[in-house]
């Protein structure tokens, strides 16, 4: 869960737009918003620090315990939105939003995978379907990530949101029966190739099969018996 708290010292930014991030980033500063409730700020970070808060024991979720320079005002606060140069993979951009620790928030959490399948281990494919999950919680109990159990799948099985055990304290926000977590299936191709064996044992069954006995042909007389 993310109990953990995490500080992060920020300063408010003036010069908005492109061209200055740019230059923050060349500086190993990320741009970014603070959102409160009738409120924001244009903030800066250093990147190193935001790097530690994101890879610290509650990943993506942690709450932040954000300090303004030159304010003593703690905001307790989340990371709701982050954005990665495509090339490079860096943050360029983040977005804080303040929360109070008494009241549930919604979140987006990571599906991990537990386990080798039953059905991969008879040459079946797993695949994940549902990557992630919407859930209610309190800020404090926002799971990191959620592990799903996927040893009992066999080939042809479908896992749903509404076959893995519940989490204490969390509500899932997703359709229980529509959302698909995982599936197991034979290989692309496979379903073709037993087809085709299926329909060649079938013709050679009735290559091998013993023709019917043929009937005499003959007048009518010859072949209905008098009375």
């Amino acid at each position: 869960m993310s109990g953990d708290r995490l500080k992060l010292e920020v300063r408010e930014r003036e010069d908005l737009g492109s061209r200055p991030s740019r230059r923050l980033r060349a500086q190993g500063l990320i741009p970014g918003v603070l959102y409160g409730k009738g409120h924001s700020r244009a903030i800066v970070v250093p990147e190193r620090d935001l790097r530690t808060a994101m890879t610290g024991p509650s990943g993506l979720h942690a709450i932040l315990d954000v300090v303004v320079e030159g304010h003593a005002t703690v905001h307790a606060a989340i990371l709701a939105e982050y954005e990665q140069d495509p090339i490079r993979g860096t943050i360029s951009h983040i977005d804080l939003r303040e929360i109070r620790l008494d009241q549930a928030i919604h979140a987006t959490v990571v599906v991990h995978l537990i386990g080798e399948s039953a059905g991969v281990k008879t040459g079946g494919v797993l695949s994940l379907i549902a990557r992630e999950l919407q859930v209610e919680a309190l800020p404090s109990n926002v799971p990191e990530h959620i592990d799903v159990d996927v040893e009992h799948l066999e080939v042809g099985d479908v896992l749903r949101l509404a076959d893995i055990p519940a989490i204490e304290n969390v509500t899932f926000l997703d359709d229980p029966h529509e959302t698909v977590i995982a599936t197991v299936s034979m290989p692309r191709g496979y379903a073709e190739i037993e087809e085709a064996d299926a329909a060649a044992a079938e013709e050679a069954a009735a290559e091998g099969a013993p023709e019917p006995e043929a009937v005499e042909e003959g007048e009518p007389s010859d072949i209905i018996s008098e009375e």
